[in-house]
């Protein structure tokens, strides 16, 4: 033993205390232990009532019992396994659990032991697994889209539903969210366009887009689509009007009359002085694509042919021209050249311009005696001709006596020039004039005139007051003393290029009316061309061509025109050479009665309706219109009524409602079928179901439209009475009726 501290000393009595109780252990081990000699000691009935005797190598010993620790007989405490942690001891999403001797584990909530038991110990390999709350098709709700979480769950609405009254995600057992139907309702209108067809307003919904007539696409999206805000996207189409700009120009043809640049406009045109277009009238179209259409003719220059040069009357010359259908006026180009019997070279005279047309003209030049001369003949600009040429020589002087003979030649359409044969300067002569003239194209219209006229000049001229497109023969007297001499010429005038109709108006839709600028009381012969088109009918095309007499100064005339139709009237005074366009519109009437197959309805589902398309008659069919109406109302309605309102926008359901709008371009060529109450949109009408027990009557109106008039027709589609469903809604109902019944059962068990 060592020493104590230094200042201190140990008493006996403590030494033999200790060693005292060295004894006493030795003898109890020695007990234990069982040596031979030693007392038998019972060591199982010392052991802890927590601790277990065991005999292990001939001994007997006190063992703790699991889950406790100590040394068996006098300690044997409860050992805390969950002292490491729920996570070391019982696993993931666990809380463990102590117990005198054991423990036990407990899943946390949303888990699930594996062993299906509520607690377990994991020395069997039970974990806690994640319950699929989700399994549950119910747990969110109507709409609701259940997702699972690591011990828990989700709720999101699903697509087409939007959350309303709570926040999203939600959880059921403590959120108020209810998931509603996205409904974005009617879609938003575009500036001169239209929804084709129906359409739904669910999410992911569309509705196309199309521009109206005498409208073109120039930009943007024709779809507009339901998105999951519950609102349309904002349509991109841009309708703009359609407008082909100016006419193309078409060379050598001038554009005639008045014209726009608006669908189905028409320009007309006219080839230019001695050009001529073959293959028929040339014109050009607005079409829907905002572009003129392609012209298919063109004016093409007309050569004109002089044969059959001959001489009459020593110095007058006459000829021919072809092709025939040359019939304006020609200027003439004569050029005149003489040659003197002891000249080497021709010596330019004079060049003659000569006007008229004549198929076979000619003229008389003022040509000295016994002379040769060579003339050439050609088509003055903008015509052309291969120039005839011709030389001759007049006769000498002793050959000329004055015998009173002379020649007539014509200068500037109505003037003539009488050229005597004689080249001595005589005494006054008197001439007497007689003029008679009869238009081709009117059998009963003369013009007759007599004067006379002296004169010394050898070559006098006279000019007459003839009129326009007249056919005259003017016989020509020299009064003598002796044998009178007399010639004749036949002279036909031009028609004139001054404009002889004014103040040209229409009345009574087809009625024309204008001011005639001719000579009073003198008759005249009008020629119409009337050429009609429909814009909404690309086959039709109405043409009359036909010419009426009048000497009013205001005449007018009423004409025989198709309703519904764009017309383009051409006037022309045949002693003119410049005709009036002028353009007119006839309104339009009611469209044909719509084609329908009557029903009456009672008591069981609607059946299917088929809608026919018909035919464009008297203007464009515009839309088609399911009515519905309290069948009380039916003999007093109007067809024509304006009035009537959407479903949700009636006041109330005695007035009716329009159940559908679709436009004539979405119905097909055959047929199309259409279900009253099928809950969707068409155009920007609500197809509502039927209220059952009413009593209705469904119409369909035809609507035509255009040039800012509307006309209707209707008939009478069928007449409901006890109103029931289709088969459709009945399925709806029938739902409903099970979710009442449900919803009184619960609250009669409540009540119990």
């Amino acid at each position: 033993m060592g020493r104590g501290p230094r200042g201190t000393r140990r008493s006996p009595g403590c030494g033999l205390q200790r060693l005292l109780r060295l004894v006493l252990l030795l003898s109890l081990a020695r007990g234990v232990s069982g040596e031979p000699g030693t007392e038998d000691v019972d060591v199982c009935a010392t052991c802890h009532e927590h601790a277990t005797c065991q005999q292990k190598e001939g001994k007997r010993i006190c063992i703790c019992n699991y889950g406790f620790w100590g040394n068996g007989r006098t300690r044997c405490v409860d050992k805390d396994e969950c002292q490491f942690g729920a996570t070391v001891i019982c696993g993931n999403h666990t809380s463990c659990h102590n117990t005198p001797g054991g423990f036990y584990c407990i899943c946390h909530e949303g888990y699930r032991a594996t062993n299906n038991n509520e607690t377990f110990i994991p020395n069997d390999g039970t974990f806690c697994a994640d319950i699929d709350e989700c399994e549950d098709s119910g747990l969110c709700r109507h709409g609701g889209r259940c997702v699972n979480t690591p011990g828990s769950f989700a709720c999101y609405c699903m697509e087409g539903y939007v959350a309303k009254n709570g926040p999203e995600p939600f959880h059921p057992r403590t959120d108020a969210t209810s998931c509603t139907e996205i409904d974005c309702g009617i879609p938003p209108e575009v500036p001169e366009g239209y929804v084709v067809g129906s359409y739904s307003s669910t999410l992911g919904g569309q509705a196309h887009y199309s521009c109206k007539e005498g409208f073109l696409s120039v930009s943007g999206d024709r779809i507009s689509r339901c998105t999951a805000l519950g609102v349309w996207e904002p349509p991109k189409l841009h309708c703009q009007e359609i407008s082909c700009g100016s006419p193309p120009e078409i060379q050598n043809a001038i554009l005639v009359g008045n014209h726009s640049s608006r669908q189905g406009s028409v320009a007309h045109y006219d080839c230019q002085e001695g050009f001529e277009s073959p293959g028929g009238k040339i014109t050009s179209v607005c079409t829907e694509k905002g572009a003129w259409s392609e012209i298919t003719y063109a004016c093409t220059e007309i050569m004109i042919e002089i044969h059959d040069v001959l001489v009459f009357n020593d110095t007058c010359v006459r000829w021919q021209i072809s092709p025939e259908r040359v019939n304006a006026r020609i200027v003439y180009l004569i050029r005149v050249e003489r040659q003197q019997p002891d000249a080497a070279e021709s010596v330019y005279e004079e060049t003659v311009n000569v006007t008229t047309d004549s198929r076979t003209p000619e003229v008389c030049l003022h040509l000295q005696q016994g002379t040769n001369y060579t003339i050439s003949i050609s088509a003055a600009p903008p015509r052309r001709s291969v120039p005839a040429i011709l030389g001759f020589q007049t006769p000498e002087d002793d050959l000329l006596e004055d015998d009173g003979l002379f020649n007539i030649s014509v200068f500037n359409e109505t003037c003539l020039t009488l050229s005597r044969h004689s080249r001595q300067v005589g005494s006054e002569q008197m001439y007497q004039v007689e003029v008679l003239g009869q238009r081709w194209y009117l059998e009963s219209s003369y013009h007759a005139a007599l004067f006379n006229f002296t004169t010394r000049d050898r070559a006098p001229e006279v000019c007459l007051d003839l009129y326009p497109a007249t056919d005259y023969t003017i016989n020509i007297t020299l009064l003598r003393p002796t044998e009178p001499r007399s010639a004749q010429i036949t002279i036909t005038t031009s028609v004139t290029a001054k404009q002889t109709i004014a103040n040209i108006s229409v009345y009574n839709d087809t009625c024309l009316r204008w001011s005639s600028l001719k000579t009073a009381d003198v008759l005249e012969m009008y020629l119409f061309h009337i050429w009609g088109q429909r814009w909404y009918q690309k086959a039709f095309v109405q043409e009359m061509v036909f010419n009426t007499t009048s000497s009013s100064q205001d005449p007018e005339i009423c004409l025989d025109l198709h309703q519904g139709t764009s017309y383009n009237v051409s006037l022309q005074a045949l002693s003119s050479a410049l005709p009036v366009v002028i353009y007119l519109t006839t309104q339009i009437t009611e469209p044909p009665l719509p084609e329908v197959d009557f029903f009456t309805v009672r008591g069981r589902p609607l059946p299917r309706f088929t809608l026919r398309k018909v035919k464009e008659i008297n203007g464009p069919i515009s839309s088609y219109q399911v009515l519905v109406l309290p069948l009380s109302l039916q003999s007093t309605f109007s067809c024509d009524s304006e009035g009537m309102t959407s479903f949700f926008g009636n006041t109330s359901p005695a007035d009716g409602y329009v159940a559908a709008e679709i436009l004539a371009s979405d119905v097909p060529d055959d047929t199309l079928e259409i279900s009253i109450g099928d809950r969707l949109y068409y155009g920007e009408y609500y197809n509502a179901p039927l209220k059952t027990g009413n009593e209705y009557c469904i119409l369909l109106r035809i609507t035509s439209e255009w040039n800012k008039v509307r006309r209707y027709s209707c008939a009478v589609w069928a007449e409901v009475k006890d109103s029931s469903l289709t088969a459709q809604q009945m399925v709806g109902v029938g739902l409903g009726s099970v979710a009442f019944v449900t919803i009184l059962a619960f609250f009669s068990f409540s009540a119990v």
